[in-house]
């Protein structure tokens, strides 16, 4: 057990002592996972300082070292932000942008073998526009693609949804299909938009110019905006990780968690999207990333601490409460690679 101040605090910590008001009532019990939303909620509240267990879960592995991300958002960002239609100039900073993506990631050798926490978040383009390139140079990597190839997956996401940028529809934070007819029509064009915009370009690459026109587009021909299903390999790689990247946002959609997300790639494998891809992008993605509170067919209820490499879907476990929901008086973790009879039911909010 530690006391820590509310700066001192990281997510999925795990209370050691309920946090009660003045007059006695519960407002974390002990054993909650703080999460972020409720270290602000203690911040409101003026508690000066929390005990938490010592043996919190390992910190989530990033693909992206976190120093890196911050600085490239924020220079993405800078760039789209600055952007007019017709002054495309300043656009060709991205190139160097993804190149910096693409070695910061192959330069740590393990990330390739790694299972990575990726979670549910908020999102605007510059951010998913990021997190597509970093899931996409991720996966081309393990797909052993040429590095110029690699390159063109980097631009072609850091500018797949540039044509966003010349819409005159209101589309941001909301479900694509609450939209009016017309104003759907008008928000499948963006790809063409910002396709049309680069086409002339010389310093991209073909194939980046066929992400941003084809990213919405699906092997089925269930796409848009031209029901296309010849798609080149890595435009195949950017629709998968649109695809999930959108899905755990919201953006244009309701959102969902990753393992419903998962599900859904899993589901339209080989129909929609390029089996292969698929394989290998939900080879890295944890289904249940750490912090995860699950229930299992055994009626206990489990923290995710800890991921196993070669199964993604079956990770270490802490028993939160028993069957009963009576909450455990020991520390009793659980490897589901061990323990085979025991499986994820479901996830918890």
């Amino acid at each position: 057990m530690r006391w820590k101040t509310l700066d001192e605090l990281k997510e999925n910590e795990i209370l050691a002592r309920p946090i009660l008001t003045e007059d006695f009532q519960v407002i974390l019990p002990e054993g909650a996972v703080l999460k972020r939303g409720y270290i602000e909620k203690l911040r409101e509240l003026n508690i000066a300082k929390v005990s938490v267990k010592e043996d919190f879960p390992a910190e989530d592995a990033a693909i992206l070292k976190k120093e890196i991300e911050n600085l490239v958002k924020e220079k993405v960002k800078d760039i789209l932000e600055r952007h007019t239609y017709h002054h495309n100039e300043e656009l060709m900073e991205l190139c160097e942008t993804a190149d910096n993506i693409i070695v910061s990631i192959a330069e740590e050798s393990e990330v390739v073998e790694q299972v990575f926490d990726i979670k549910e978040r908020s999102a605007n383009i510059y951010e998913h526009s990021l997190s597509i390139c970093i899931l996409s140079v991720l996966t081309a990597l393990k797909l052993k693609l040429p590095q110029d190839v690699i390159h063109d997956i980097g631009v072609g996401c850091l500018l797949h949804d540039i044509g966003l940028r010349y819409l005159t529809i209101d589309y941001e934070n909301q479900n694509l299909s609450n939209l009016s007819e017309a104003d759907m029509a008008e928000f499948k064009k963006h790809s063409v938009y910002g396709y049309s915009a680069l086409k002339e370009e010389s310093w991209i690459s073909e194939t980046s110019k066929n992400i941003i026109l084809y990213h919405h587009e699906r092997m089925d021909g269930s796409g848009y905006p031209l029901h296309a299903t010849s798609l080149s390999l890595p435009v195949q790689i950017v629709t998968v990780c649109d695809t999930f990247d959108e899905m755990i946002c919201g953006i244009g959609c309701d959102k969902v968690k990753v393992y419903e997300a998962v599900e859904y790639l899993r589901n339209y494998k080989n129909i929609k999207f390029n089996g292969t891809v698929v394989d290998m992008f939900l080879e890295f993605t944890a289904v249940y990333p750490v912090g995860t509170i699950v229930l299992t067919n055994e009626g206990e209820t489990g923290l995710v601490i800890r991921q196993n490499k070669e199964f993604p879907d079956r990770p270490v476990i802490r028993i939160l409460t028993d069957r009963y929901g009576s909450k455990m008086q020991t520390d009793i973790t659980k490897d589901l690679i061990e323990v085979q009879h025991v499986f994820i039911e479901k996830v918890l909010d």
